[in-house]
């Protein structure tokens, strides 16, 4: 029942909207502020509400998730392509920031893997040999 998550999506995403058209008028800015940013709270809020279990039967449950974790990395994603539209558009100076703060976080990767506790290793994965059986 993929249907209720793009009906929950798309009515988060449109009070989103609204919300942020709101945020920019009571700010005095002439555009839309974190109205994506707003939708994906209200997603998040709604697909892990109380209220909303006992509504949804267990399929229905299955394509809230699957929309709500479809929907931020496609929205991480397009934010990412205007960013990259505006540093360009911005000069060589917001280049240089961008791609100074990408470095950053590349270097700090190997800094922050070492923080987190140690994970058991995952099992090997599974051979077939010529004959078509698997092995360990």
């Amino acid at each position: 029942m993929a249907i209720y998550g793009v009906a929950l999506l798309a009515g988060c995403f449109l009070g989103g909207q609204y919300l942020g058209e709101l945020l920019g008028q009571w700010l005095g800015v002439q555009a839309n502020v974190g109205g994506v940013g707003i939708a994906m709270l209200l997603l998040v809020l709604a697909s892990g509400s109380r209220l909303l279990r006992p509504l949804v039967s267990a399929e229905a449950a299955g394509g809230i998730r699957f929309w709500g974790a479809m929907y931020i990395p496609i929205i991480v994603a397009m934010a990412a392509g205007q960013n990259v539209v505006a540093a360009v558009d911005g000069g060589l100076l917001a280049l240089l920031a961008g791609a100074l703060a990408t470095f950053s976080c590349f270097l700090l990767v190997p800094v922050l893997a070492r923080w987190g506790p140690r994970g058991t290793p995952l099992p090997r994965p599974a051979t077939t040999d010529a004959t078509g059986s698997e092995s360990a």
